[in-house]
């Protein structure tokens, strides 16, 4: 008489990942002691965890940050570079749209804020810091080299949400900056677009002499280039040097808001409520010089 050998299930035999079942794995997670596949391990100090353990472990550890309550990042300035990106794109279709097609919906003059005049799209307070002169590739090369330069070095300091917030609340600053320093309408002269990223490059200027101060760092350099750039606006012509004053001032602003927040577990809320403070006075300033005239 002889006895069958009882039939195990492969699966009792041999563990296989949960997340992928049809995947035999051998190593175990150091954490859970789940079975994982080479897909869902991740190394860690003593052997391997399951990618379920590491995700885990991320979402209860508390984010890295900077002094001005940023997440510490590494790697390459990607809102800098986003920036960058953006206006070379934007200068190409400038090129390639025929008739100006992008330049006249886009660039900023006061009558376009005003609209007792007809016209009212506030928005080119913003878009037009993302386009330059089609007749002069210096503006753009130029912009786009500073921006560069001073993303590399407030980007990780602020955070990318607090830089990106203060560079565009800076580009309307350069514009409402316009608005005010100069009459809404001139009769019998030719209304003439402004364009170009200096005034939200002023709010980066501005910003990092507000960041170094707070720092105790050495800013004499930083307004000797201020004070260049300053009075290239004044000796050029064609230049609006009224949205580098607007836009330092805007920055400067921004600036102060994030870096004299009291750190704790409200700093981001504070923050963001300053920085929309900043860009409700620019509201309010603009609303009285359209209102008068």
């Amino acid at each position: 008489m002889s006895y069958g050998i009882p039939a195990v299930e492969p699966s009792a035999q041999i563990p296989v990942c949960p997340r992928h079942p049809d995947r035999p794995s051998y190593v175990r997670c150091q954490r859970c002691g789940r079975p994982a596949c080479p897909d869902c391990q991740r190394a860690a100090a003593v052997g391997f965890q399951c990618v379920d353990c590491v995700n885990e472990a991320a979402r209860s550890t508390p984010a890295v940050r900077t002094v001005y309550g940023g997440a510490v990042t590494t790697g390459k300035p990607v809102i800098t570079y986003g920036i960058i990106a953006v206006c070379a794109l934007v200068y190409a279709l400038q090129w390639i749209l025929p008739g100006g097609a992008v330049y006249e919906q886009f660039a900023y003059n006061n009558v376009f804020a005003t609209p007792a005049y007809g016209v009212f799209e506030p928005w080119r307070m913003l878009t037009a810091a993302f386009l330059h002169s089609p007749d002069s590739v210096l503006h753009i090369v130029l912009n786009m080299y500073t921006l560069w330069i001073f993303g590399q070095a407030l980007e990780p300091l602020l955070g990318r949400v607090r830089f990106l917030a203060v560079y565009l609340i800076s580009a309307v600053g350069g514009s409402v900056g316009y608005l005010l320093l100069n009459p809404l309408l001139v009769p019998g002269q030719q209304l003439a677009g402004v364009v170009g990223a200096s005034g939200a490059i002023f709010g980066l200027f501005g910003a990092m002499l507000l960041v170094q101060r707070h720092r105790g760092g050495e800013t004499r350099q930083l307004w000797i280039l201020i004070a260049i750039n300053g009075v290239i606006g004044f000796l050029i012509p064609q230049i609006a040097w009224q949205a580098h004053l607007g836009g330092l001032i805007t920055g400067a602003l921004c600036a102060a808001v994030v870096a004299y927040t009291p750190r704790g577990p409200r700093q981001g809320l504070l923050q963001a409520a300053g920085l929309a403070a900043v860009f409700a006075l620019l509201v309010l300033v603009s609303w009285i010089r359209v209102s008068a005239g």
